[in-house]
């Protein structure tokens, strides 16, 4: 196992001042601190306006600057300040966090102000609340979904379905509903019989989140045979869905319950010698950046320093980039493909890793498609409201994949490959399938 660090690690020091920053209460009553500078020091730049997505394609959206630091700085002036409507509007893809020269963490502001505004101005039984429950709980749909999968997946995008579900939950009938795998991975997994590699020394405990368990079992399968190829024991603890679809509803209670499993359960594995690994890039940045900052859990920045992103962990722990440099791919992988870089992956600082990791991989190509978002962000495109606005975010990025060489892309989070999938027609792979097709097919 590698040594523990932080990888929300900040110099605490104020620029020019020498003096440290002092812990700052986001949102009075939340229960939620962090040691990353607040809304005071925020000095109204507006970086984080012209980074945001929604805010270049709708101009009624008052921006991240609003939503976070000067929500929070009213709400210190007014006691029957509410939380303002528009807090629904961000699509949680963390680009101001990223681009605040400050440092201020508006991300952790947004999820709060979010959570406050459902909690407490959503009408429990509104069809938007009860919309956004099932697309925040994901999991629990497909758990069900899973038994039935082939029935599951005829219903799911047959027409008279469709249009029922978009006349009364308001879900969007031009989205295609992903398919559900006829064997999970978990169910994959149970009846391989396990780990194949056993070792004392290199052990990894697999985060596969939930798409790849129900709907991409394919990726979850490539990240244990790649991980057993380089000789470590790979372990799949207990877990619950990674939260990320519920921050975005603003469904904190409900993520606090899927976190309180996972970190019990993640902890164990680390206290067994193992590093947490995550295939899906809004998981480890769930897992390792927001449980802390919105979460008060025994050994939760425990389990902050100790995940990563799978391709990330492989770059630095194996000897991965000199294994394809000598590797050659052929077949069905043999493709010009057309990356993407998820905004969960450039807030980990990951955007280009997939490009470096391939550049000198016989037998594919692969091209950085730009830094556009894909404007699906999690759920926020599965509602009919904003079904338009994130086609409209996501119209660069088709636009550069069409321009691209290729017509295959290539992205690590499932829901940006749904939206790439949906704006271009284009098969969409994984990194790890890729590795695997190069280093073990």
């Amino acid at each position: 196992m590698s040594d523990a660090r932080d990888p929300t690690e900040f110099d605490p020091i104020v620029p020019n001042t020498g003096e440290e920053y002092e812990p700052l209460e986001v949102f009075p009553e939340s229960g939620s601190f962090d040691l990353r500078p607040g809304a005071d020091s925020c000095y109204k730049c507006s970086t984080c306006d012209t980074n945001c997505p929604v805010a270049e394609v709708d101009d009624d959206f008052p921006g991240p600057k609003f939503q976070g630091p000067e929500q929070w700085r009213l709400k210190q002036t007014d006691d029957d300040y509410v939380i303002d409507s528009s807090i629904s509007e961000c699509s949680n893809c963390l680009r101001c966090d990223t681009s605040c020269p400050s440092g201020v963490n508006l991300a952790q502001m947004h999820n709060t102000a979010r959570g406050e505004y459902v909690e407490n101005q959503v009408p429990k039984f509104s069809v938007k609340y009860i919309r956004n429950r099932i697309l925040a709980n994901y999991r629990t749909s497909a758990y069900f979904a899973s038994m039935l999968p082939r029935t599951a997946n005829f219903f799911m995008n047959f027409g008279p379905v469709r249009w029922a579900m978009e006349k009364v939950l308001h879900v969007p009938s031009e989205r295609e509903f992903p398919e559900f795998a006829t064997q999970t991975f978990r169910q994959w997994w149970a009846e391989r019989g396990g780990a194949k590699v056993h070792s004392d020394e290199k052990r990894i405990a697999y985060f596969h989140g939930c798409y790849s368990n129900y709907n991409t079992p394919q990726v979850a399968k490539a990240l244990v045979r790649i991980y057993e190829y380089f000789g470590y024991e790979v372990m799949v603890p207990e877990q619950k869905c990674s939260g990320t679809p519920m921050f975005a509803n603003g469904m904190l209670d409900d993520a606090r319950r899927h976190a309180e499993t996972n970190v019990e359960s993640l902890t164990a594995a680390i206290e067994d010698g193992a590093d947490i690994v995550a295939s899906c890039t809004s998981c480890s940045m769930a897992l390792r950046n927001e449980y802390p900052e919105l979460f008060d859990i025994d050994g939760i920045d425990d389990l902050a320093a100790h995940t990563y992103d799978a391709v990330e962990y492989l770059r630095i722990h194996t000897d991965v980039r000199q294994e394809l440099e000598q590797a050659e791919v052929s077949g069905e992988l043999a493709e010009e493909f057309a990356y993407h870089a998820p905004c969960h992956a450039r807030s980990q600082g990951l955007e280009r890793q997939a490009i470096e990791l391939f550049r000198n991989l016989d037998g594919v190509e692969i091209e950085d498609v730009g830094d556009s978002c894909s404007g699906i962000s999690g759920t926020y495109g599965w509602k009919s409201e904003k079904y338009e606005k994130s086609m409209e975010i996501g119209s660069e990025m088709f636009e550069h994949m069409e321009d691209s060489g290729g017509t295959t892309g290539m992205t690590e989070c499932p829901t940006c490959a749904s939206q790439m999938e949906h704006g271009t027609g284009y098969d969409i792979r994984h990194p790890l399938e890729l590795i695997e097709a190069a280093l073990i097919d």
